[in-house]
């Protein structure tokens, strides 16, 4: 009797029901969006700070840069004569990123803290290479000066009148950064974000090989292929593989193994940073207090610090979605569940002749009510299916587009010797991770859906249903027969 009832009425008020059930969908359908956009927000967010830390990394442990361990930080070279001609001159000066170094044992130190599930290290290198020639000037005299022959001025017994013309210098200035990375590790550490396109990783066994593997963009714009020879510092090393990053942005133009690394830059046994994975995500705050409180003079940045040091397109657009859309979405809801109710109210108003039959023929109060509720949590469902419907279509929508946002990691407040702004200031991941810090990554945003949204949103139905239906049950339990019966619709 329920269920006839029920659905001869709705059917009987299709239009009323049909307007309830699409206020209901739009407020639905705005939260499923802005969730699934915000979703989306924190997906490309991740993907930016996978590029600096590496997939799996919680954390890094690096050490402050003092003016006594960097001195000026400023790269000087000295150029050797090799004769009177206009020879060739090249030198290059391999810097430790950043002008500050840990001991290698901190590895295995912070692994030991309670909460660290691995940990590993790594040398941020910046490699300044100067190629050129000096020209030497010519000697021209003066129009109407004495002597025969070009000589320099007080070179004779007369002086001549004249000037030095010409001469001077012409350099080529390359600088590019290199990683040591622990090759007994690569699972953790910046090198995991990124896919090996050609070639081949490192191995275990080429601790101290002259090997590396090159960035994809680097490798394409210095046209190096796998087997070509690169030369730091006199050493020649062999690329081994091309690497893709995963999210648009490299931590470095070459990764070289640790050993290696730190040969070249004369630094034995010196790294410039540990990553950390924690053993549980939910205590990565109680793991780097341990860190800073039992190692001292060290830094610890989470992901969640580097976060904030994003800024760009991206930090807008997940500002606006958290903040803007997120208030947005609670006022349209709110706004859908008070039209639901007053509109439901109003419908139990016009059929007060109705219910004062039923109640004359004996159905009692709760019965009524139940009949106005149950009406209300259909037309809530049925909001609740359009709802749904029309916000998996935004969230395609957007993911089809795919809108580009830029993402740039700015400056905590410091600079590294090298004159590029760094995430998290001296010390911290951007400097550890060389110039990747310091440029915009371009990031395709998506609107993933997952079924929390989807519960959500049925919640969000049946609530929307509930409310509406308790404004009309209120109404309806209220209605005396006598009076009922003497109103006309």
């Amino acid at each position: 009797m329920f269920f006839t009832y029920l659905r001869r009425e709705l059917r009987r008020r299709r239009k009323a029901a049909l307007v309830v059930a699409s206020g209901l969908a739009l407020g639905i359908a705005l939260v499923i969006v802005v969730s699934s956009v915000s979703s989306g927000m924190k997906q490309a967010q991740g993907k930016v700070l996978e590029s600096l830390y590496g997939l799996g990394t919680d954390m890094t442990v690096t050490k402050a840069a003092t003016p006594s361990e960097g001195g000026s930080g400023r790269p000087r070279f000295k150029f050797d004569a090799k004769g009177e001609g206009d020879e060739e001159q090249s030198s290059d000066r391999v810097m430790v990123q950043g002008f500050q170094t840990l001991a290698s044992s901190t590895v295995a130190e912070v692994g030991r803290q309670d909460g660290v599930a691995d940990a590993v290290g790594g040398l941020s290198l910046q490699v300044m290479k100067v190629d050129g020639r000096f020209k030497q000037g010519e000697f021209e005299q003066a129009p109407g000066g004495s002597g025969g022959g070009a000589q320099p001025p007080g070179g004779g017994t007369d002086q001549q009148q004249g000037e030095v013309r010409g001469g001077g210098a012409d350099f080529d200035v390359d600088s590019y950064s290199v990683y040591g990375t622990d090759v007994g590790k690569l699972d953790l550490g910046p090198l995991t974000s990124s896919k090996i396109s050609k070639g081949r990783t490192f191995t275990g066994s080429e601790a101290n090989s002259k090997v590396a593997v090159a960035d994809a963009s680097y490798a394409k714009e210095k046209k190096l292929a796998v087997g070509d020879t690169v030369t730091i510092s006199g050493t020649k090393i062999k690329v081994v593989g091309i690497a893709t990053p995963d999210s648009g942005g490299a931590a470095a133009n070459l990764y070289v193994p640790l050993k290696r690394a730190q040969t070249l830059a004369d630094a034995k046994d010196k790294i410039t940073t540990v990553y950390v994975k924690a053993a549980d995500s939910q205590q990565i705050g109680a793991v780097k207090s341990a860190i800073q409180k039992n190692i001292p003079g060290t830094t610890v940045t989470t992901s969640a610090d580097l976060a904030d040091t994003v800024s760009g397109s991206l930090s807008t657009a997940s500002d606006l979605a958290s903040s803007v859309g997120k208030w947005l979405s609670i006022a349209v809801l709110v706004a859908a569940f008070l039209v639901a109710g007053l509109l439901t109210s109003s419908a139990v108003s016009r059929r007060v002749r109705e219910f004062g039959t039923l109640k004359a023929l004996g159905w009692k109060s709760g019965r009524v009510t139940r009949q106005v509720v149950g009406e209300a949590v259909v037309n809530g469902l049925v909001g609740g299916a359009l709802g749904i419907a029309v916000g998996l279509g935004g969230a395609y929508v957007v993911t089809a587009i795919s809108p580009t946002l830029t993402a740039e990691l700015g400056s905590g407040g410091g600079q590294s010797g090298g004159g590029l702004m760094r995430a998290g200031g001296p010390g911290g991941p951007g400097d550890a991770l060389g110039q990747s810090a310091s440029k915009a990554l371009d990031i395709s945003l998506t609107a993933p859906v997952g079924t929390t949204t989807i519960a959500l949103a049925v919640g969000l139905a049946v609530a929307g249903g509930l409310i509406a239906g308790a404004f009309g049950g209120w109404r309806a339990s209220r209605l005396r027969p006598a009076d009922a019966l003497r109103r006309v619709e």
